[in-house]
């Protein structure tokens, strides 16, 4: 049989042992730049599911091409500012080029 004061030590100890990692945890915080947000919006950049050929008449022929590649076949256009995903013959998504 065990006495009150044993138990009281016991379940002292066992709480020490849950508590102090949790009371004791730290977190770093790491600041990630995203870029200038603010950029997006003072450049012109083609919208999702524009054409191909719409994208080649308002900001002309990209500086270079890269694929098709996969299934659905993906392609790159390579502009000075940004660059345009194209699955088939649609605009995927614009990524602008950061600034260096």
């Amino acid at each position: 049989m065990t006495t009150p004061r044993i138990r009281l030590a016991a379940l002292a100890i066992t709480a020490s042992l849950i508590l102090v990692p949790l009371t004791s945890a730290v977190a770093e915080v790491i600041s990630v730049p995203v870029g200038s947000q603010a950029e997006r919006s003072q450049i012109s950049v083609p919208d999702t599911g524009m054409s191909q050929a719409s994208v080649r008449a308002k900001w002309g022929e990209p500086m270079t091409i890269e694929g098709p590649v996969g299934q659905p076949p993906i392609s790159q256009w390579h502009y000075q500012r940004f660059v345009v995903y194209f699955e088939n013959d649609r605009v995927l998504h614009t990524v602008i080029k950061p600034r260096r």
